[in-house]
């Protein structure tokens, strides 16, 4: 039985478009109940889309062994788990972990409670600090396997790098998207979600909507403003689309960009210009250090990022070493003239 994920655009609103079927079309009942229910919560397309993949590589190594969901313990996951480092390409940390996330959730969607322990005991307690790392402890509990993650590193393009990606543009619309993550740190999912109601110019803002459906209000540069103008006025084609930014030409002209039609333009943009590194979160990162570098304050980068948790808006507060060596020279001189104050 081969297993793959189906989009179905025309699905009801109280299902998942995504669906876990078999080469007969036959449906995953236990995996797309499990979709459904999330399709309730209104979660987005994107979450969907991944929760589906997540369960699809659970399904293709599980359901050969002819089980039931409700028959998995922790020795399931260890054995899913040790099959899945052994695969090549091997997955990162953090895909294995969000995989076991998603087959946990469903199987508490199942079951109503956790994953048993089998013959293995992963379940451990610990004490929990705030992010920021002041306040009483609080008693928790890890459930089940997880991988150590390598933490995060921020590693924002540099004004050269950024100068020579943007030059290789040419059109407004380009220049607009790309200035969009650069200059207001925008997610490419939002960018793509934008609709000419949201639009904003003359108080210069838009309406951003991030994730969770959560709606934010960001600042148009003065020229973003002026990229924007021209993009409306000179390039952008007569079409009934509500979507901001639509395709320029080809078949899909004046039909609204898509993520692949997103990729597929950095990916091009990547060759001509050299800079290899440069994808759209790559310029958000760049946005979030150049804020905190800027002297930005952590609730307010936090705020126009549209972060759930602060502690993902302080990964930005990595300082490199020209930054360190600068801040050191400001100290010892305001402690040299500190000094100096106290002695006269």
């Amino acid at each position: 039985m081969k297993l793959s994920v189906v989009y179905q655009p025309a699905a009801p609103a109280s299902a998942s478009p995504y669906r876990v079927r078999d080469n007969k079309r036959g449906e995953l009942d236990w995996a797309n109940a499990f979709l459904d229910s999330q399709r309730l919560r209104q979660l987005s397309l994107r979450s969907l889309r991944i929760y589906a993949y997540d369960l699809l590589n659970f399904a293709r190594w599980f359901e050969p062994q002819h089980r039931r969901l409700a028959e998995i313990t922790e020795s399931t996951i260890v054995e899913y788990v040790r099959n899945q480092l052994e695969q090549d390409p091997q997955p990162t940390p953090q895909t294995v972990n969000h995989r076991l996330g998603t087959v946990r959730c469903c199987y508490r969607f199942h079951t109503g409670q956790e994953i048993p322990a089998g013959k293995v005991h992963f379940q451990r307690r610990y004490t929990q600090r705030s992010p920021l790392g002041y306040g009483r402890r609080r008693p928790a509990v890890a459930w089940g396997l997880h991988l150590k993650q390598n933490r995060r590193v921020i590693v924002p393009l540099s004004s050269a790098e950024v100068a020579k990606f943007w030059q290789s543009f040419r059109t407004y619309r380009d220049l607009a998207l790309v200035g969009l993550m650069l200059l207001d740190g925008l997610r490419s999912c939002e960018v793509l979600a934008l609709q000419l109601e949201d639009l904003q110019l003359a108080e210069g803002q838009l309406r951003a909507l991030g994730k969770g459906n959560k709606k934010r209000v960001v600042p148009l540069p003065p020229e973003i403003l002026e990229v924007l103008g021209h993009y409306l006025r000179l390039e952008r084609p007569l079409t009934n689309s509500p979507a901001l930014f639509v395709s320029l030409k080809g078949q899909h002209r004046a039909q609204a960009m898509t993520s692949a039609g997103l990729r597929s333009l950095f990916r091009h943009h990547r060759v001509l210009s050299q800079v290899r590194q440069a994808n759209p979160h790559r310029f958000r990162h760049t946005f979030g250090s150049d804020m905190v570098r800027a002297g930005m304050s952590l609730p307010a980068l936090q705020q126009l990022m549209g972060h759930a948790q602060i502690a993902t808006t302080m990964l930005y507060v990595q300082l490199a070493p020209q930054d360190v060596w600068r801040e050191y020279a400001r100290a010892i001189e305001n402690r040299a003239r500190l000094g100096s104050s106290q002695i006269s």
